[in-house]
């Protein structure tokens, strides 16, 4: 994929990780489209500097196919806030909602789709605490889903499945484990985006499912780490 020709789609843009991946995108000359659920949020991606912002909520899937329709790529860091809807009924965007992404993409002849998923899921059940896993189940079981629901549709995909997330500064050391019972602890949100955008461009990574947490914030003791040649895509001025 050539970076300057590419439009990506960031599933989730005003989140956390979204909004750090619509930078570590645009910085490499990517063409973004933004989407979020919340109308109140899309003057601010403008700003930050998104080529188009579209409002949409994925657990619609009408809104899904809009969402992807002439895309090259998805990127998808959309989660369920805290909240009534955690813990008591009502579809998740993290299951149903990707599900719709999913199928939508497979349907539009994307090239690549990057699903942020998260440690506590599935194989990689035990690396996450369990008050967390307690807390979190809902969410973990929705994200299972999807992630099973993604490496049955036949598209191309990296699945990252990331520990705890901070807004600590990037560290650019990350453990990189991959199945399952493998790495635990926490990991900037900025080290998270810089991989899935690299995944875009890693042939390496096509098709396979990986666990990843910051060295520094890493607890007990990591198993079945792999060597990523991730390529992260550089920085240019293309003007738009």
């Amino acid at each position: 994929m050539n970076p300057a020709e590419l439009t990506v789609l960031v599933a989730g843009a005003s989140g956390g990780t979204g909004r750090e991946l619509l930078d570590v995108l645009l910085d490499a000359g990517i063409r973004v489209r933004a989407l979020t659920r919340s109308p109140q949020t899309v003057e601010t991606l403008r700003i930050q500097g998104a080529d188009e912002v579209v409002v949409g909520d994925l657990l619609y899937p009408d809104d899904a196919a809009m969402a992807v329709e002439g895309v090259d790529a998805v990127v998808c860091a959309v989660g369920t806030a805290p909240g009534p809807k955690l813990f008591f009924g009502g579809d998740l965007v993290d299951g149903e909602g990707v599900i719709n992404l999913v199928d939508a993409a497979a349907e539009a002849g994307v090239e690549r789709f990057v699903y942020e998923s998260s440690i506590g899921v599935g194989t990689s059940e035990p690396k996450m605490p369990f008050p967390f896993r307690l807390l979190l189940g809902r969410v973990l079981d929705a994200k299972d889903r999807s992630e099973r629901h993604l490496r049955q549709s036949g598209l191309a995909y990296t699945i990252l499945r990331p520990g705890g997330l901070t807004n600590a500064p990037a560290r650019g050391d990350v453990l990189v484990g991959e199945g399952g019972d493998t790495v635990s602890g926490t990991i900037p949100r900025r080290d998270v985006a810089e991989i899935m955008a690299a995944a875009l461009f890693t042939p390496e990574s096509e098709n396979r499912t990986f666990e990843i947490v910051s060295r520094r914030g890493a607890r007990g003791t990591p198993r079945r780490l792999v060597d990523i040649d991730w390529q992260v895509p550089q920085p240019t001025f293309v003007q738009k």
